[in-house]
């Protein structure tokens, strides 16, 4: 029969036999019988293996030993070995050696190695790599819950407080971010609530923000502490405008001073805040920060001036050791006691003009006073403290203080006996003045106190604690010797 061209080239190019070569067909020969032998071993094996009931196929889905599989195993040997006896050509890819490994892919599916032998299981294992080729199997879809991004707000706001992976790019619609925020607040947890503010934040207007908040009290004063913190200025003062709570923001900005260094500039700030919307003590005291650094200004440049100049005995023996500037009021006036002491009414630097400029208390005005010439051993000046004149002119010492606190002050300040005898004596509790005048050693006011009630047996107890021959001892034994007094025990 005779074919066409076309049907001859399909013939062969179909058949399962190749065409005639020049090639020696003992090599093929050969190639087929060692093919026949690998495929009479691996049944050898399947009948010694009475569990492996597994058909072995190939790559293409043929069985492993079948003989079309062994035939393609030769002829692409074959064509292997024509390729190599060709002209050699250059391999740029870069290729791993092959000499660490007995084993080749026909040989595993023949279950022989090259030298021959058959491998052992634990061999396998050895020398096989370690990677898997079989196809990865899919997880359980609960191994992915932590991926996945479509909570529920309440499942939401429970992986924030249990720190697991969560995601509030979800919730993009108002309802949502709201119902979202609603459940943090109900979990009372701060850093969840500001987590979820922060979104709201970055994903609404701050004027949605501020008609939401004003019914969820608890999530605005959240916001409002992130915003100071975060030290967003404006953005605060735009919500709580917004809001109507305009001493708040008064105040918010009043605050803005401290941020000021140079103290003209802090003074003008002050002064355009006076008139911002405060509550009425707010409003005070802000009144008086601006009057107090405008003083302590006028102050400061007079004293500088008086020091470098050297002609004041004050500023020579006590040097200023800080300035006055940003000073309190109440260290204001101890520096105002200290070195201006005495100076009429009208200057801006006299303790009674500060004292009656910011309605300082009399007990403030004593106590600071009294320290400040105490400091200074102005003995004098604090006699001039408590002495009064009555209607009639006649003396008399006052303390808005008590007298026991003022010879707690004296002695802190190293005043001698006799001035501390002065003020232990106006104390009118006898015990207490007993105790300060045994604490201080002021023997004869221990004993004048003894006289006075007439306690015979304390007076003869306490001669033992002073130094005989003393004069507290001569005027004790003058008074046991006294006829006149009246004794009681």
């Amino acid at each position: 029969m005779i074919r066409s061209k076309p049907d001859e080239e399909e013939y062969w190019n179909s058949s399962k036999f190749s065409a005639f070569t020049f090639d020696d067909e003992d090599d093929e020969f050969s190639s087929l019988k060692e093919s026949k032998r690998a495929v009479n071993s691996i049944r050898l094996l399947d009948d010694d293996d009475d569990e492996d009931e597994v058909e072995k196929v190939s790559w293409s889905g043929e069985p492993v030993g079948s003989i079309s599989w062994s035939i393609k195993e030769t002829a692409s040997s074959t064509q292997s070995t024509i390729r190599d006896q060709g002209f050699p050509k250059i391999d740029t890819t870069p290729t791993l050696t092959k000499q660490g490994s007995g084993y080749s892919l026909s040989s595993l599916f023949k279950g022989r190695s090259k030298a021959g032998s058959y491998p052992s299981f634990s061999e396998c294992l050895n020398e096989v790599s370690t990677r898997s080729f079989a196809p990865e199997l899919r997880k359980p879809k609960s191994e992915y819950k932590d991926f996945v991004s479509d909570w529920t707000p309440e499942e939401t706001v429970r992986r924030m407080r249990t720190g697991k992976a969560y995601s509030l790019e979800t919730f993009r619609s108002l309802k949502d971010k709201l119902l979202l925020l609603d459940e943090a607040v109900c979990a009372l947890d701060g850093n969840v609530i500001t987590a979820v503010l922060i979104y709201l934040k970055k994903s609404l207007s701050k004027e949605i923000i501020s008609r939401e908040l004003m019914s969820r009290e608890i999530a605005l004063r959240h916001y409002i502490h992130y915003l100071k913190e975060v030290g967003e200025q404006k953005l605060l003062l735009d919500l709580l405008r917004s809001l109507g709570r305009t001493e708040d923001m008064a105040l918010l900005q009043y605050r803005e001073h401290l941020n000021i260094k140079d103290e003209v500039r802090r003074k003008d700030f002050l002064k355009s805040c006076v008139g911002l919307p405060f509550a009425p003590d707010d409003a005070t005291h802000v009144q008086d920060h601006y009057t107090l650094l405008e003083r302590q200004i006028i102050i400061e440049v007079n004293d500088k001036q008086v020091e470098s100049k050297g002609q004041t005995d004050v500023f020579k023996k006590y040097p200023r050791k800080a300035s006055i500037l940003n000073m309190p009021i109440i260290t204001t006036l101890y520096y105002s006691c200290f070195y201006h002491y005495g100076e009429s009414e009208g200057t801006y630097s006299s303790p009674a003009n500060i004292r009656q400029t910011f309605k300082i208390s009399e007990k403030q005005y004593f106590l600071t006073a009294l320290g400040a010439r105490a400091k200074l051993k102005a003995w004098f000046d604090v006699d001039s403290l408590f002495t009064t004149k009555n209607w009639l002119g006649y003396t008399k010492k006052r303390s808005p203080i008590g007298f026991h606190r003022v010879v707690d002050i004296l002695q802190k300040n190293n005043a001698p006996v006799q001035v501390l005898q002065e003020y232990l004596s106006l104390v009118e509790d006898t015990e207490l003045r007993i105790s300060l005048a045994q604490k201080h050693r002021c023997h004869d006011i221990i004993i004048d106190t003894y006289k006075d009630l007439k306690d015979r047996q304390q007076l003869i107890v306490y001669r033992g604690k002073v130094e005989r021959g003393s004069p507290e001892d001569r005027k004790i034994e003058a008074l046991l010797n006294n006829t006149q007094i009246r004794w009681k025990n």
